[in-house]
């Protein structure tokens, strides 16, 4: 089966529900710039040292179907009655993390350089996507209604890849530490052996 269907050969692409808009349309930009931040999740997640972020970020990978699929419907109710939708306790999730992470990380009192660590610098660069995306989903809602508990999801991404990049750095400057300390002694031990 081919990959191309032709119907989108002349500026036009289908939305989830059949309807027929330009490509360079707003919505299509707002969800096709959520699918350009989940690919660059998917990234990041195989970056990751941490187990559990790296779970984390998968089950935000498989959420951010449901949220573009969501904008990519003009008929809400055709969406909503197919597939699965964002809800806030999706949105308590992400709280969840932001809050552990946060209370365990040490304080930041100043901008801090966008990732010291792989992951971390990755981790950003969807932090910075997921802001353009969450711009365009504002000046798309001035114009389309859609449900609070999608805006309050979209508005809580930014901060949950922030902290989640933050963890990330830090368990990386741990493990940077406890690999010197080890250097440190093994350097110690072979000199003690050598006397």
């Amino acid at each position: 089966m081919a990959i191309y269907t032709k119907g989108g050969d002349k500026g036009e692409t289908s939305l989830f529900d059949g309807t027929r808009v330009p490509k360079d349309s707003l919505r299509v930009e707002t969800y096709g710039t959520f699918d350009e931040l989940n690919a660059n999740i998917s990234l990041a997640d195989k970056f990751c040292e941490s187990k559990r972020n790296k779970k984390l970020l998968q089950e935000v990978e498989y959420k951010m179907f449901f949220l573009q699929g969501e904008i990519a419907t003009e008929k809400r109710q055709y969406f909503t009655d197919k597939s699965k939708i964002i809800t806030d306790e999706d949105t308590r999730r992400l709280e969840k993390v932001i809050d552990e992470y946060t209370a365990k990380l040490p304080p930041v009192h100043s901008f801090i350089l966008p990732g010291s660590s792989t992951a971390g610098a990755q981790l950003h660069v969807c932090r910075t996507i997921c802001r353009r995306a969450e711009r365009l989903f504002v000046r798309l809602s001035k114009d389309v209604k859609f449900r609070p508990e999608l805006e309050r999801y979209v508005n809580r991404l930014s901060d949950f890849l922030y902290i989640v990049a933050r963890d990330e750095d830090y368990e990386d400057l741990l493990n940077t530490v406890t690999d010197d300390v080890i250097k440190i002694y093994q350097r110690y031990q072979e000199k003690k052996d050598v006397r």
